[in-house]
């Protein structure tokens, strides 16, 4: 299995494949083509949505020149073929959305189960690569989250590998949720004995056979501290 566990796999603002840190390149030399696709949700029920952001993907890959023979999309409509969809694709694409809600949903088909011997490719985007951790962090994004005391921001994932993903840095370091800074106030403190890995849009962590290294740039978030660990066209094994 080759994992590209992306912030986000396009060029910010646009609907175009993001080249940087060889993102594109190495997709193009893992997924030959044509190949089956699977597209699996983030929201079982928000059937149009998903809808659109899949293709929204699709277009992006078609137009970077990615050719498929098939390009399925797994949600609630079809949740019990979920075994037989994952073993026949090539590529499967974690979606972004809510991660507690795809949490939740990879739980009920019983993803990580299914996912033991898969040797195709594996894209998380934003949620979808948070998803893919042994332990998930799930930082409070929703109204409300951040305030209450039931919510839960650790979850059992994937377990495609054990690093904890936190997404869109450029995005959420000025993020304020419920009154709360999401870095400063939730995530640092969440952090004490923990380590993060936090990226931007067009970084990724590129995992192959055992194999884990971050593309591009990133930070280490460990125990309420916040440092530079690789630059933009840089990779760092970890």
């Amino acid at each position: 299995m080759k994992c590209f566990l992306t912030s986000s796999p396009v060029i910010p603002g646009t609907e175009t494949l993001n080249p940087e840190n060889g993102f594109a390149e190495r997709l193009r030399a893992a997924v030959k083509d044509p190949c089956r696709a699977l597209f699996i949700c983030s929201d079982p029920e928000g059937i149009q949505r998903t809808e659109r952001f899949a293709g929204a993907v699709k277009t992006t890959l078609n137009e970077a020149g990615f050719l498929f023979s098939r390009y399925d999309i797994l949600d609630s409509r079809n949740r019990e073929q979920a075994a037989e969809l994952v073993r026949g694709a090539r590529l499967i694409i974690l979606a972004g959305g809510h991660v507690p809600t795809q949490n939740r949903f990879f739980g009920q088909i019983g993803l990580r189960e299914i996912l033991r011997g898969y040797d195709g490719a594996v894209v998380g985007i934003s949620a979808g690569s948070m998803n893919c951790a042994r332990v998930v962090y799930a930082h409070p994004e929703l109204p409300g989250e951040g305030t209450d005391p039931g919510y839960q921001k650790f979850l059992p994932g994937l377990a495609l590998t054990g690093k904890m993903i936190l997404p869109h840095y450029q995005m959420i370091r000025d993020d304020v949720l419920d009154g709360l800074r999401v870095l400063e106030d939730i995530a640092y403190p969440d952090s004490a004995g923990r380590r993060f890995y936090v990226l931007v849009d067009g970084s990724y962590l590129y995992i192959e056979n055992g194999r884990e290294e971050i593309c591009g740039e990133a930070y280490l978030l460990s125990d309420g501290r916040m440092k530079k660990i690789c630059s933009a066209g840089q990779t760092l094994p970890l």
